[in-house]
């Protein structure tokens, strides 16, 4: 039930609107004057407002000013002494709509209906914004490179530094090291950060299929194909293309990869008519790429064109000193995801953490500490670390 908020200083005209508006089934709260209606409206929230513009002491247009950007319920202004001029310097005060008295029955519920239609809808776009805040702020806190070791303010520099430009980055290092967070704070930090970041693994794509993935391809180009679709390299287009894992990826498809980068236009499976596309490319592999260069397996024409910028992101036991902080970070993560009250690790358990040595990297670090959150006690000890993790 839509619930109203009747201000008017005329004992007769608030009667007669909660008599009408309740037969309509709405619930309706009357305030005698100005300010006990603004106090009212800031303590219960109201789908819609009537205020009146004359009244004594704090008239209709004070209300406004009292109530502007505090409530999101519309406001309706009634008055007996109406003009262009008050009209127009109610709506610009932040009224919704402004009738006039005596009023009229089918123009106030027709008024009404549309007034709580939009408020509703304001609301919902309202709600909308806020959870969209939230959960960039969330999206935000994720893609964070956690630590103050000299090898992490190393790449975080260069990040600083490269971000901004449109050169190509290839990122090294071992799985579990934080290669994807490098290319999400590198595109949040460029001119692209309002577009698309594509992200692809490629070497979770089988070969037959990586080319088909990446370009696209044209209704009935192979079975299967019932109908035309769009490559990564076109849902990039504008934004950002992470390739993770190329390394993994088949030669053919290094090649096709190669031209696109050369001529900044993709072919799509099956057809001949090449599509421009305005793409930056970030690439990230876990393999020693001169090695496989040598061995036949990767293009060094393509290394070339990847590896403008490159950017090494250094496994967890090269920045042990940074332990602290991640088991702090992700403490409080994997908590507030269950909704836990936090748990502590005692400083002899994180002493213990670091003496480990972590070949699953941040990755490992990340699930070892969600265990000793659900299998230990509320502060977590060292032989809580050397039980379970």
């Amino acid at each position: 039930m839509s619930k109203i908020l009747v201000i008017d200083d005329e004992r007769a005209i608030r009667n007669t609107l909660k008599e009408i508006l309740e037969f309509e089934n709405y619930e309706v709260e009357l305030a005698e004057n100005g300010k006990q209606g603004v106090e009212k409206a800031l303590a219960t929230v109201f789908d819609l407002i009537f205020s009146d513009v004359k009244m004594p002491e704090m008239d209709g247009m004070e209300v406004l000013e009292a109530l502007h950007g505090k409530v999101q319920a519309p406001i309706i202004m009634i008055s007996g002494h109406g003009n262009i001029e008050t009209a127009v310097e109610a709506v610009k005060k932040g009224a919704w709509n402004f009738i006039e008295k005596p009023l009229d029955l089918n123009h106030l519920l027709i008024t009404t209906k549309n007034a709580l239609e939009h408020g509703s809808l304001a609301k919902e776009t309202h709600n909308l914004k806020e959870e969209t805040k939230q959960l960039r702020k969330k999206v935000a806190q994720r893609n964070q490179m956690i630590g103050e070791s000299e090898a992490v303010s190393r790449v975080r520099d260069i990040i600083n530094k490269v971000a901004p430009t449109e050169a190509r980055v290839l990122i090294t290092g071992e799985n579990g090291t934080g290669k994807e967070v490098a290319a999400r704070l590198i595109h949040a930090q460029s001119a692209r950060a309002d577009k698309t970041l594509v992200e692809v693994n490629c070497a979770a794509i089988p070969s037959e299929l990586i080319e088909s993935e990446l370009f696209g391809h044209i209704k009935g180009s192979f079975t299967g194909a019932v109908k035309d679709r769009a490559g990564k390299f076109e849902q990039a287009d504008g934004g950002t293309l992470f390739l993770d894992e190329i390394g993994d990826m088949s030669l053919a498809a290094q090649t096709k990869v190669l031209r696109a980068l050369q001529e900044n236009e993709v072919t799509r499976v099956g057809c001949d008519k090449p599509i421009h596309v305005n793409v930056r490319v970030i690439a990230a592999t876990n393999k020693n790429l001169p090695d496989e260069i040598a061995a036949g397996r990767f293009r060094e024409d393509l290394f070339h064109r990847l590896n403008v910028i490159p950017l090494h992101i250094p496994s967890l036991d090269e920045r042990k000193e940074d332990i602290p902080l991640l088991v702090s970070y992700f403490s409080e993560q994997i908590c507030e995801e269950q909704g836990w009250a936090l748990k502590t690790f005692s400083p002899d358990a994180v002493k213990e953490l670091q003496q480990r040595s972590w070949r699953g990297n941040i990755r490992e670090l990340r699930n070892v500490i969600e265990r000793l959150i659900i299998l230990a006690g509320n502060e977590i000890s060292a032989a809580d670390v050397r039980n379970y993790a």
